[in-house]
């Protein structure tokens, strides 16, 4: 007699349930995330160089507006470019995870109106395939840490846990807009308007020290405030004035975003495939 594999779908998973699917199908998140990464760089002349290059670039804009004719201040004793380029890391991690994710369940429509597999794959892939660019980009900020012979603190072990952060921020509100733009096309146009305004309303350019004491409470209500100052605390140290509480604020917002995205994105899962 023939053994056949028995899948229950119940009406309302939770975050273990979630947790357990995935690591059922491990194999599709590795190939939706392999796929992913192939497409990136398919057919460009200079590949994973992209990786290094939009940062860069971008850091290099914001040392010359911000730190030459600015004459906005760095932290502590870092160089005005390294202090940017930490920002960068996370910053181009949380954007580049929440606009492929908010995208994944359209973009995936044909695979998901046809068989079952747990939704949540589709947004959650693309921290993967980014988790890659990270590390590429990281490589170049030991590069000019050593070009620019600064040491960074010995907090820098603690990068594991300060990227699941910006993992957190990206996925709650990918999984939010992803279910949202399923039934609300308007959202492909939202996405990249929110980046665009969060790039020059976070902390990448310049350092948190600039906003008036009297808004850096309510300033810290932006998520990514708390992620990109804990990052800069991580690799300069104790020179970088992090206001726990203030942190400890953004991470709270964090969380929040991640338990409504997810919560929202289970909701509306089953209707995913009528509504595509």
């Amino acid at each position: 007699m023939h053994q056949y594999q028995q899948t229950v779908i119940t009406p309302q998973k939770t975050i273990s349930d979630a947790g357990r699917e995935l690591w059922e199908y491990r194999d599709l998140f590795y190939f939706l995330a392999w796929r992913d990464l192939k497409v990136r760089y398919k057919q460009t002349a200079i590949g994973a160089t992209w990786a290094i290059l939009r940062p860069l670039l971008t850091m290099l804009v914001f040392t010359v507006v911000f730190g030459r004719l600015a004459k906005m201040p760095s932290e502590g004793e870092a160089p005005y470019a390294i202090m940017v380029f930490t920002a960068m890391l996370p910053w181009y991690f949380f954007a580049n995870t929440l606009s492929e994710a908010a995208n994944a369940v359209v973009n995936n429509s044909a695979m998901i109106s046809k068989v079952y597999f747990p939704r949540i794959i589709a947004p959650t892939a693309p921290l993967l395939v980014n988790t890659v660019d990270f590390f590429i980009s990281f490589a170049l900020l030991i590069v000019m840490m050593a070009w620019y012979r600064f040491v960074p603190s010995l907090a820098i072990v603690l990068l594991p846990g300060f990227l699941l952060l910006a993992a957190i921020t990206a996925l709650g509100l990918g999984y939010l807009i992803s279910a949202l733009n399923v039934k609300y096309r308007d959202f492909r146009y939202v996405v990249p308007f929110l980046v665009q305004i969060g790039l020059y309303i976070s902390p990448v350019g310049f350092s948190s020290r600039v906003i008036p004491e009297q808004w850096r409470s309510l300033y810290s209500l932006n998520p990514m405030v708390g992620v990109i100052d804990g990052f800069r605390w991580m690799v300069i140290g104790d020179s970088v004035q992090l206001d726990w509480q203030r942190f400890g604020l953004s991470t709270g917002v964090s969380i929040l975003l991640f338990l409504i995205g997810y919560r929202y994105f289970m909701r509306t899962e089953r209707q995913f495939a009528d509504s595509l």
